[in-house]
C-alpha cells in the first residue's frame, strides 16, 4: 500500500489525495511513479466520471522531496535526463488524462507542485495559500513543468514569476488566471470541498463523451501540442541546468542552508 497517496472513488468522483504532509507533501521519483499510475488507472475507469487532486497538511505541494534532491545534487547528465524524464511523464498523464481534472489547493504551492496544479484542468484555491516558482533561486529552471504553467499564467505573467521567484498570493493566482476559484480556508476545509463538489457535480451531470472531446479540443486548439520534441527539450533542458556549476552550487547551498556563492560577495 502506499504511503504517498490515497486514491478513492465516490459517486462517480475519483480522488487522489497526498498524504506525505510530514515533508509538505513533496514528491521523489516513487511518488511521481504512484501518481503517474493513478491517474492512468482511474482514467481508464467507466465508474469515473471526474477526478479530484488533493492533498493533506498545511501545504499543498512543495515540490521535490529533499532527499530526492540529496541524490540528484551527484547526477550526471544522462541520469538528470531519465529522472526528469519520468516527472514530464507524469504531469502528462495527469494533462491527458480522459477525464476532467481538478486541483483541490488547501495550502502552500511551490516548485514542482506548480505543474501539479496547472496539468489539471481547473483549480480551486484557499485564499491563504502561496504560489512561488522558486527554481532560479537554486540555480534551477522550471523547465520540466513550464508547458503546463505557461499555458496556465499566461506568458506574461510566466516571464515575472519565472525570473524573480517571489512567492505570490492566491489572489495574484487568481488574477492572472493560474486558479479559476477562491474559497475562504474556514477550519475544516468545508469552503473547498464544497467549491470542489459544485464543479464536479457539473462536470458529472455533462455528457462523457462531449466532456472529454471537449477536453482534447482546448488541448488541441490552445496552444502547441506537448509533442515529444517539447517534453524532450524541456527535460535536456532541466538536465542541463542541474549538471552546471551554478546549478549544483545553488541546490548544495539552499540544502546546506547557506547563501549560494553568487550571493556570497
Amino acid at each position: 500500500m502506499s504511503t504517498a497517496l490515497t486514491i478513492t472513488v465516490q459517486d462517480r468522483i475519483a480522488r487522489i489525495t497526498l498524504t506525505r504532509p510530514e515533508v509538505r507533501n513533496a514528491f521523489n521519483d516513487v511518488v511521481i511513479q504512484e501518481l503517474k499510475a493513478a491517474f492512468e488507472s482511474v482514467g481508464a475507469r467507466d465508474d469515473v466520471r471526474a477526478v479530484v487532486l488533493a492533498a493533506e497538511g498545511p501545504a499543498f505541494c512543495a515540490g521535490a522531496d529533499l532527499n530526492w534532491m540529496r541524490r540528484m545534487a551527484d547526477y550526471t547528465r544522462d541520469e538528470n535526463i531519465a529522472d526528469a524524464g519520468q516527472l514530464a511523464a507524469m504531469l502528462k498523464a495527469i494533462y491527458e488524462c480522459p477525464k476532467p481534472t481538478i486541483a483541490a489547493v488547501q495550502g502552500d504551492v511551490f516548485a514542482g507542485g506548480m505543474g501539479l496544479v496547472a496539468a489539471c484542468d481547473m483549480a480551486v484555491s484557499v485564499r491563504t495559500a502561496t504560489y512561488c516558482l522558486s527554481e532560479v533561486k537554486l540555480g534551477l529552471i522550471p523547465a520540466t513543468i513550464s508547458p503546463y504553467v505557461i499555458r496556465a499564467m499566461g506568458a506574461r505573467a510566466a516571464h515575472r514569476y519565472f525570473l524573480t521567484a517571489e512567492r505570490f498570493s492566491a489572489e495574484e493566482a487568481h488574477r492572472i488566471g493560474f486558479v479559476h476559484e477562491l474559497v475562504d480556508a474556514d477550519e475544516g476545509g468545508d469552503a473547498l470541498a464544497a467549491k470542489v463538489a459544485e464543479l464536479s457535480a457539473a462536470l458529472v451531470s455533462a455528457s462523457p463523451a462531449a466532456v472529454r472531446a471537449c477536453k482534447r479540443l482546448v488541448q488541441d486548439v490552445a496552444e502547441r501540442e506537448i509533442d515529444a520534441a517539447l517534453v524532450a527539450a524541456t527535460v535536456e533542458g532541466i538536465a542541463e541546468i542541474r549538471a552546471s556549476d551554478e546549478g549544483r552550487e545553488g541546490v548544495a547551498s539552499f540544502l546546506q542552508k547557506r547563501k549560494p556563492a553568487w550571493l556570497a560577495g
